[in-house]
């Protein structure tokens, strides 16, 4: 066997350090940080940490099929990527390099309404499955053209984050007075329909500009309104209770992300994966159930699916693999959790995705 290379990352945590060596110690504080004391931050580790497997065995696991299918779309694995902002901050290629890694790896990128690349640029470049994350607009005509312009590029869902009515107090982004590059925002806010956007903003006038747009508080008429718009299959990223996943069933949503946005929103919410299995027992397969927030590990992704998800996404590690080593980090990250999956899946004596059940956990 040939000998691997020492500083070689063998599991999806170590590209972290990766990343720290690669950018900005305030770049890499604003990843890192949670809201508040980061209770949610780190709880949504330790909750994974407290679920138990329970493995069936003298199963025949010779081969493992990790495919399934989220939203109809076919995946070669059950991980996803979680929408993230001017990802040209970690690396020149940014959402280029992640669309390809995914469309590479077989699964879904979602681009964020933040993105430094177009919707359409991102949709040129890769021939993969995309989701569009929307970030609603005060002003809806720009809004709905958002929507429409990812419907034309071939965008496969929209993708709407309903947990970021005003973005959560993140110390670590107070002290170091971070904000983003002003040339990556000024160029979003052009991509995203704001044409006539003078460049002669001082940055204090440039965010202020930012933050009024932005912020919407959403409704579930606005629910309503974006299922009115367009034909694609509507997400809604970020619930955390079964009422609410309830009422999105009501509006006849084709999926929910059950997340806390990484921690970074509300301190003091449960870790996802704790909520999970409740609301999927509400839900009860009148729609299809994602889970966002705290995934590191093939043990994670298989606990996830035993509790009622169809798939799980990630954020945090595949932004370390882009900032350590661009394309080729994202497709590490990944490589690295369908290895670690089909390893856990043949311990657990599952050989298929079908398979895993909760039977397979206990709390």
């Amino acid at each position: 066997m040939e000998k691997m290379d020492p500083h070689q990352p063998v599991k999806v945590t170590e590209f972290e350090q990766l990343a720290r060596n690669q950018i900005t110690r305030e770049l890499f504080e604003h990843v890192a940080a949670g809201s508040d004391d980061e209770w949610t931050l780190r709880e949504n580790l330790a909750a994974f940490q407290r679920i138990r497997l329970l493995p069936q065995i003298l199963r025949d696991v010779t081969s493992r099929d990790l495919s399934t299918t989220v939203l109809g779309q076919p995946v070669a694995l059950p991980v996803l990527l979680a929408p993230i902002a001017c990802q040209c901050r970690f690396h020149p290629q940014g959402e280029l390099a992640v669309a390809r890694a995914a469309a590479g790896a077989g699964t879904i990128y979602a681009l964020s309404t933040g993105s430094t690349f177009s919707i359409e640029e991102v949709a040129a470049a890769t021939q993969g499955p995309l989701w569009f994350q929307l970030y609603a607009y005060g002003n809806k005509a720009i809004t709905q053209g958002l929507v429409k312009r990812a419907e034309a590029s071939g965008y496969r869902a929209l993708c709407l984050t309903v947990d970021a009515p005003i973005t959560g107090r993140r110390e670590a982004d107070l002290r170091n007075r971070y904000f983003y590059p002003r040339e990556m925002l000024l160029r979003n806010l052009r991509h995203v329909g704001f044409n006539d956007l003078s460049a002669g903003l001082d940055d204090e006038q440039l965010l202020a500009f930012a933050a009024e747009k932005l912020t919407v508080a959403l409704t579930w008429d606005d629910v309503e309104w974006l299922r009115s718009l367009t034909r694609l299959p509507l997400v809604l990223k970020g619930i955390l209770t079964k009422e609410d996943a309830l009422r999105a069933v009501s509006c006849q949503v084709q999926a929910i992300i059950v997340s806390n946005h990484g921690g970074r929103q509300l301190d003091g919410v449960p870790a996802s994966i704790s909520v999970l299995e409740e609301i999927a027992e509400a839900v009860a397969g009148r729609t299809e159930i994602l889970l966002d927030s705290g995934v590191r590990r093939g043990t994670d992704i298989l606990k996830a699916l035993a509790l009622g998800a169809k798939a799980v996404l990630i954020g945090r590690p595949y932004i370390w693999g882009l900032a350590a080593m661009g394309k080729t980090g994202v497709t590490e990250v990944l490589d690295i959790l369908k290895q670690e999956l089909a390893i856990d899946m043949a311990l657990a004596g599952c050989a298929r995705i079908s398979e895993i059940n909760r039977s397979l956990v206990r709390r």
